[in-house]
């Protein structure tokens, strides 16, 4: 990722998109600390892209109403005590 400080990124603001476009995401920084990154907005949809939660997930998946299990009558091992 490349770092761009406030003033460079105002004047070569142009350049920054193209960047961000074809480089990937681009750090915006003032005063040495990093405040904004600059995505491309194929970027920026793949994040904020609306996920299912747990509870939806859960809810969707496969059906089991009539799952069985069966049990083994083995009562295990005999232990002399």
């Amino acid at each position: 990722m490349a770092v761009w400080q406030v003033q460079e990124a105002k004047t070569r603001l142009s350049e920054l998109i193209e960047d961000a476009n074809t480089e990937g995401p681009q750090i915006i920084t003032r005063h040495g600390s990093e405040h904004a990154v600059v995505l491309s907005i194929t970027d920026y949809r793949a994040l904020t892209v609306q996920r299912a939660n747990l509870r939806d997930y859960l809810l969707n998946g496969p059906k089991v109403d009539s799952f069985e299990v069966k049990r083994s009558r083995d009562a295990g091992r005999k232990i002399r005590l």
